[in-house]
């Protein structure tokens, strides 16, 4: 086994282990550090892909400002303070739909798997994931979908500072 290969399944059995434990948290609190464990982990991940910028935005961008963000609002709010109510009548239904959503995804999952057993591996091609690259593609090849976001995440933060609003 190459010391690459042990690398990418040690730090992936990280980022699996940190998002594990963050939908298993009971803590708020807790819930995100292992969400920045696992967008550490995932910069790695795009270290050994050889992708030093994106690995750079995934850390300044995810696991600097958003949660930040994130840990700020669950701070704020109190939080971990909140006593946990009963689950509501209206919800039942919300947790059968989830398991019966689970067991079709962990289903197509084994089918996925059981189908590529025999495959030979795919090799992808090298891509330049430098700054200028990236910017390239996005103006040229993505421009509608890129001004798109732009559009969704500016009626996001209108929402936000609507629904904080005092009467």
């Amino acid at each position: 086994m190459s010391p690459d290969l042990l690398l990418f399944l040690i730090i992936a059995l990280v980022a699996v282990a940190a998002a594990l434990g963050m939908l298993f948290s009971r803590s708020a609190l807790y819930a995100a550090l292992f969400l920045i464990m696992n967008f550490g982990a995932v910069a790695v991940l795009y270290l050994l892909l050889n992708a030093p910028f994106l690995a750079v935005v995934q850390v300044s961008v995810y696991a600097g400002a958003i949660m930040v963000l994130f840990l700020f609002v669950i701070m704020l709010l109190g939080a971990e303070r909140l006593g946990r109510d009963p689950e509501p009548a209206t919800m039942r239904w919300q947790r059968p739909l989830a398991i019966v959503l689970a067991v079709v995804l962990i289903v197509q999952a084994v089918y996925v798997f059981a189908a590529r057993a025999g495959a030979a591996p795919a090799v992808a091609e090298a891509v330049d994931a430098g700054p200028l690259n990236i910017g390239k593609t996005l103006i040229n090849s993505y421009l509608l979908p890129f001004e798109v976001i732009a559009i969704v995440l500016l009626a996001a933060m209108i929402g936000a500072v609507v629904l904080t609003r005092d009467k």
